[in-house]
């Protein structure tokens, strides 16, 4: 690290549990983060800021109005922008050092496996559960972690899977639910704070500190103020 870095790393160097190897794994770490929404909006500001020191984004829409009540990300200007090109610019003006490789399309059985292949972990931030399938395949193929979350209502989950061989998607969902038509209600703040969770833990997988939530879901209820995390193996 350079001592700029070390300046504005310092608060993750000053941790024992991280400290300048902690970090340097971070600065060379590669994520790929699919969807760009209102979990992507957290996960990427925070992975950026902590110097995770490649990206890739995939998404394949634009902004909209409806967008703006949860995905901190965007502002009124940028509607009918593509969400990828305006992330990009947003989370380099956060962090200039950082490598952003940006996919404006979906993430399919036709692209994955090369999109994948070129990352450490894969981060799901999408609301549809055939990408989620999509994902939790190539990477218990490609022996990857799968940082799982998903939001509705008020509450969210979240969990890791394929981490080191453990349990996958399709361990927890042996069966893929029906896709719904109907646009799902979502507390604006929700994403946040399961977004966040998200990017705690590929910030522990890298770091290589703490327990993951391999095997486990994480339940948080807003409204409830509750939260469960449940074994599943």
């Amino acid at each position: 690290m350079n001592k700029q870095q070390k300046e504005r790393y310092n608060r993750h160097i000053l941790l024992p549990q991280v400290g300048e190897d902690g970090q340097n794994k971070l600065l060379k770490a590669k994520v790929l983060v699919v969807g760009a929404g209102g979990l992507g909006s957290p996960i990427l500001q925070y992975l950026v800021a902590s110097g995770v020191g490649t990206i890739g984004i995939v998404d394949q829409d634009v902004v909209s109005l409806s967008n703006l009540q949860r995905q901190i990300l965007f502002q009124e200007n940028q509607i009918g922008a593509l969400k990828v090109e305006k992330a990009k610019e947003v989370l380099l003006g956060l962090n200039s050092d950082i490598d952003i490789q940006t996919y404006p399309f979906m993430l399919g059985e036709s692209n994955a496996s090369d999109i994948v292949a070129d990352y450490d972990i894969v981060v799901g931030a999408t609301d549809d559960f055939t990408s989620r399938k999509c994902i939790d395949q190539i990477t218990k193929k490609q022996g990857k972690a799968f940082v799982h979350g998903s939001i509705g209502e008020f509450e969210g989950q979240v969990s890791v899977f394929n981490y080191k061989g453990g349990p996958s998607y399709s361990d927890l969902y042996s069966e893929t639910p029906k896709e719904s038509n109907l646009p799902i209600g979502v507390m604006g703040v929700l994403p946040g704070i399961i977004g966040s969770m998200q990017a705690c833990e590929v910030i522990k997988i890298i770091v290589g500190e703490g327990e993951v939530l391999s095997g486990k879901l994480l339940v948080y209820d807003a409204l409830a103020v509750n939260c469960n995390v449940i074994s599943f193996v």
